[in-house]
């Protein structure tokens, strides 16, 4: 029997970041798998919870708490149904664990540091497709991640409109 792995999906609630957990759900997680959903919210933003935790991170919150409205208001994040459509299936068919973990900060350093702290076997993240000017100029936070984070890295594209 192979060891339960523990999987990070970035999501930032675009068709491509879930575009990248239907692809984990259908083709990586396994019986047992572990699945972290890590959330990065702009140095910014201003929420209740970022005062307690913007150093750390939030703690990670089971699916059963991260499926309340009240979560989403809390962290700021946007509550989307698809999203946890597709978490409570995997849960439910593939027995995985699933948990939510957000950060504040540049999305491509602070997904880098949580594949540390989160001890993560692999991420799985989409890719916005910026283009090569854009990417120059913006920078793209799946080929940072690729390059740096110690771990395999996914990067699923967004089928094309």
């Amino acid at each position: 029997m192979e060891k339960a792995r523990t999987v990070g999906i970035g999501m930032d609630y675009s068709s491509t970041s879930k575009a990248a957990l239907r692809w984990a759900a259908e083709n990586l997680i396994g019986e047992g798998d572990r699945i972290i959903l890590i959330q990065v919210q702009p140095p910014n933003a201003d929420h209740t919870r970022k005062q307690l935790f913007e150093g750390t991170g939030s703690p990670l919150v089971p699916l059963a708490e991260f499926r309340e409205i009240n979560f989403s208001k809390q962290y700021g994040l946007t509550y989307d149904p698809e999203v946890l459509d597709i978490l409570d299936t995997v849960s439910r068919t593939k027995g995985a664990e699933v948990a939510a973990k957000v950060y504040w900060g540049d999305p491509r350093e602070k997904i880098v540091d949580a594949v540390e702290d989160l001890e993560l076997d692999s991420l799985v993240m989409g890719s916005r497709g910026l283009g090569a000017i854009k990417r120059v100029l913006l920078g793209s936070v799946s080929n940072y991640v690729v390059t740096n984070a110690p771990c395999p890295v996914t990067v699923v594209k967004g089928s094309k409109p």
